[in-house]
């Protein structure tokens, strides 16, 4: 048995599930779905959810994530001062987190966030994962303006994007 916290968003258009640092499971379910709805959810994707806490739980993962991210770190500084040469871009700040969907985000402060694990990339991946951060700087979202901002320096971003996903799980 999974037990998991129900939370309606107005705005959803699916169900989806979430696991947070502490193995919590919350459902977010739109306006229109009910809690057996989420039950049957929970249920089909029992088998996804257990792999996924398990995988959270692995010994060493927060322990790699200690010892990375100072490298990580270096390495998107690096990258981001050698490309924004070029863009002129400002932003205030790098972090270094462990998450587990996302290899970056660039926050609407003007922050750059990146994922420790772009430390393990190639390096023609880091600087494309970068630059896409970049130039969300002056484009936040995925218009043909931000890949074409993308494409000034990363003219092959598009096959580059399908090698990261091969990547994931």
């Amino acid at each position: 048995m999974i037990t998991y916290t129900i939370r309606k968003n107005r705005n959803a258009k699916r169900l989806r599930i979430s696991i947070n640092m502490n193995n919590e499971v919350t459902v977010t379910i739109p306006r229109f779905a009910t809690a057996r709805d989420a039950n049957k959810f929970v249920h089909e994707k029992a088998d996804w959810i257990r792999s996924r806490i398990s995988r959270k739980t692995l010994p060493g993962s927060d322990a790699s994530y200690q010892a990375k991210k100072e490298a990580a770190r270096a390495l998107a500084t690096e990258i981001t001062e050698q490309y924004n040469k070029i863009y002129g871009f400002h932003y205030k700040r790098i972090a270094i987190r462990n998450q587990k969907t996302r290899w970056g985000s660039c926050s609407s402060k003007s922050n750059l966030n990146f994922n420790f694990r772009i430390i393990f990339l190639p390096r023609h991946l880091a600087e494309y994962v970068v630059v896409h951060e970049l130039c969300h700087l002056k484009e936040m979202n995925h218009s043909s303006r931000f890949w074409a901002q993308v494409a000034k320096t990363i003219p092959n971003h598009k096959d580059l994007r399908k090698e990261l996903r091969t990547l994931k799980d």
